[in-house]
Order: structure tokens, then C-alpha cells, then sequence
């Protein structure tokens, strides 16, 4: 069974992230920010992955820190879940509509760190969550997963769908690149290694 369980303390975050990408073990998403907590759910309900993630944050700042961190988390679970990505597809991408708003992910798990997001998110604040740090997670989550992670907003005028779009793609596409094909021998790479 491929999952993980990571715990991450700083002066300013206590995270606790637990992810099993072969079992739905269940979704419990407590990060203090309400939006997170409800796209993170929706993240590993398109997914189909089991995830826990425990939050103790300097919410009193904004929510940054503990957006980011829980995006380094997550990252970091991912990495240590697939091991040696043996016979892993290692690509996956989605397009996901969201009313009004269509957005696309491309990922690939080739074990070099880079984010393209292309958003436009007119909405400054959704509750307590600031809609910038939309892209300061994704580049969290890329950067410590170790990925190749493109995410864009094709079109949409309201800032919760397009978010809310963005990361139901983005557990569809990993959804597609962390699955096993007995097809392929090793890693899928000429290189010999992701």
C-alpha cells in the first residue's frame, strides 16, 4: 500500500498530513481555514485518495503560512507514498468545468520541481482565505512533490469556481499519474529513474 504520513513543525505551523493513494481511508481536512479545508476535500474526493490533514496555524497573521505549509506537506507525503515510482504512469491531466469556469492540470511526476499557474482571481478573499495564496500552495505542493505542475483557469468570472475547479482537476491529473500499469517495466523513463 502506497501512503504516508508526514509531520512538519515550525514556529509558525504544526501539520500533520496523512495520504494513502491506494485506499480510500477516508477524508478529514481540518486546517483552520475553511476554503482550504473544503478544496483539499474536494482534491482527494476526485482523486479517490484517503487524506488527513491536521492544521495548527498563525491564523492571527492570515492564512499563509498555513495554506503554504500544507501545501509542503502534502508534497512532501506524495513523495515519499510513490517511493521509487515503479510502473507509475506518471502523467495525468484533467479538464474540469465548474459552471461558468473550465480549468485544466497537467501533471508529471518526473522528479524535477516546476509550476506554471495561470489564473486570474478577481476576488481578493473567499472567508478567511486570501486568493492569492491559491498559487503559493500549488507552488508548495509542486516544489516538495517534486512534480512538473501546469494549472490554468481557460475562462470563468467567479473566483470559487475557478479555484474550486483548479483543484478537482489537479486530483483527477495526479489521480491518472499515480496509477500502477503492470504494462510498463521499471520506471517510465529512458533515464531509468523519476
Amino acid at each position: 500500500m502506497r501512503s504516508a504520513k508526514v509531520v512538519r513543525k515550525t514556529n509558525e505551523t504544526d501539520i500533520t498530513v496523512e495520504l494513502n493513494l491506494d485506499e480510500q481511508t477516508g477524508i478529514e481536512i481540518n486546517t483552520g481555514v475553511g476554503f482550504i479545508d473544503h478544496m483539499l476535500t474536494l482534491f482527494a474526493k476526485h482523486g479517490r485518495f484517503g487524506l488527513v490533514v491536521q492544521v495548527n496555524g498563525d491564523l492571527e497573521v492570515d492564512s499563509h503560512h498555513s495554506v503554504e505549509d500544507a501545501g509542503i506537506a502534502l508534497g512532501a507525503a506524495l513523495c515519499e507514498a510513490l517511493g521509487d515510482k515503479k510502473q507509475i504512469e506518471r502523467y495525468g491531466d484533467a479538464f474540469v468545468p465548474m459552471d461558468e469556469t473550465l480549468a485544466q492540470v497537467v501533471i508529471d511526476l518526473s522528479g524535477r520541481s516546476y509550476l506554471v499557474f495561470n489564473a486570474d482571481l478577481t476576488n481578493p478573499r473567499l472567508g478567511n482565505f486570501e486568493t492569492e495564496v491559491t498559487e503559493d500552495f500549488f507552488q508548495a505542493f509542486a516544489f516538495n512533490g517534486f512534480m512538473n505542475l501546469h494549472a490554468r483557469v481557460l475562462y470563468g468570472r467567479n473566483t470559487h469556481h475557478q479555484i474550486e475547479a483548479l483543484f478537482k482537476a489537479t486530483g483527477r491529473a495526479l489521480r491518472k499519474a499515480v496509477t500502477i500499469n503492470p504494462a510498463i517495466k521499471g520506471v517510465n523513463s529512458t533515464k531509468g529513474v523519476i
